[in-house]
């Protein structure tokens, strides 16, 4: 195979071929980079930031390099993936270029020194700005218990708080994430600790979606049930449904604390929940009732028909969060999902467009088939690394 065979070959796959520093390249020092914006895993493209012209594209690279450099190759000119073309340090750990391309988009990827940057190639389009969280090295997320004892004083009630991390939060600290929250915290993360030893398989699912670019960087937050599950996962007050309260104590008091706590993405849009069974009930309930903190919801194997309450608040949705709902086939209520779902689309979901419903052949009720859906799940709500 010849040389530009191969080079095609590798472009196409989104894998720039290794090579060398060119010698002689070296970055300059000085000039400015204002980073606007919320800063994210990935890249994020807004129309017109910091552009010289209708046509000039804007590279922004935010990674602390300390003392080494970061350089800028692609497909386009003048960029290629052969030589270095010089990004300009300024301020907060920001590098930046301004680019004159001929195409709507083109693929770069950033290097550190003679390192490529993690995961498949970044796509710009002309006359954009794109801001670029890069990592270099690590390669898979982490999990710890954030807090042993949380304390609610809506509930009574204390229980531990696990997160997982994202594979750039401990490399990159200019990076902020998203954040999922998930209950039956127990059963996410450790088959030892998981009820019948089967665990969901959150980590290993979003560090191969962190690899491969397929799902976006985020940080899962895993809360410990009770005793008390059943009543604090049935929507509604009183004695039979602590559906209020545990709203409450998530919004009021956790979400609040994670945010102080943890690097990030506070707003809705980038903000869901999900769980399974009654866990997906009160995912349900929680968002429908409070679309303006949860933008997005994951609604695993939901018993909505053991609370009426969860069906008339979907039923009275008019802000709509982006809801992911599935079951399987097998003694797993298929009847009652498809009525919680059919509710979505009375208030105006669109299936594939703000809602989607998957049905799983043969599965059961159990965290063995979730862990199957979650990546499926995961890139329907969240997306692909921008």
């Amino acid at each position: 195979m010849s040389r530009a065979v191969l080079f095609v070959a590798l472009i196409a796959c989104g894998t720039p071929p290794p090579q060398t520093m060119p010698a002689g390249g070296q970055a300059t020092a000085g000039g400015s980079a204002t980073a606007g914006g919320e800063a994210t895993a990935g890249g994020i493209a807004t129309a017109g930031g910091g552009s010289t012209s209708s046509t000039a594209t804007t590279i922004r690279v935010h990674y602390p390099a300390g003392t080494k450099t970061l350089w800028l190759r692609g497909s386009e000119a003048p960029l290629t993936w052969f030589d270095n073309a010089t990004l300009t340090k300024g301020a907060d750990d920001t590098w930046s270029e301004t680019l004159e391309v001929s195409t709507p988009t083109f693929e770069l990827k950033p290097m550190l020194d003679a390192d490529w940057s993690v995961g498949p190639n970044y796509v710009a389009a002309r006359g954009s700005t794109l801001d670029i969280y890069p990592r270099f090295g690590q390669q898979n997320g982490r999990v710890t218990k954030l807090i042993d004892t949380f304390h609610s004083t809506k509930l009574a009630r204390d229980r531990g708080i696990w997160v997982y991390l994202p594979p750039s939060y401990d490399e990159n600290p200019t990076a902020r994430f998203p954040v999922l929250y998930m209950h039956d915290g127990q059963n996410l993360f450790d088959p030892a600790m998981a009820f019948g030893g089967n665990e969901w398989r959150v980590d290993e699912a979003l560090n191969a979606g962190a690899r491969d670019g397929s799902i976006r960087e985020l940080i899962v937050v895993g809360i410990e049930n009770t005793p008390d599950r059943l009543w604090e996962y049935a929507g509604g007050a009183g004695p039979m449904a602590g559906g209020d309260a545990y709203r409450a104590m998530l919004i009021e008091e956790l979400k609040p604390r994670i945010d102080s706590m943890l690097r990030t993405l506070p707003g809705r849009a980038t903000t869901g929940i999900a769980g399974s069974s009654m866990g997906g009930q009160i995912s349900a309930y929680v968002t429908a009732t409070r679309p303006d903190v949860f933008g997005m919801t994951g609604d695993f194997s939901t018993s909505a028909y053991m609370w009426s309450s969860t069906v008339a608040a979907v039923a009275a949705i008019t802000t709509r969060s982006k809801v992911y709902i599935d079951c399987g086939t097998s003694n797993d209520g298929e009847s009652n999902t498809n009525t919680l779902y059919a509710q979505y689309l009375s208030v105006g979901y669109v299936e594939g467009v703000d809602i989607k419903k998957v049905l799983q052949q043969g599965a059961s009720h159990s965290e063995f088939y979730w862990a199957q859906r979650f990546p499926g799940a995961a890139v329907w709500l969240f997306g692909p690394r921008q």
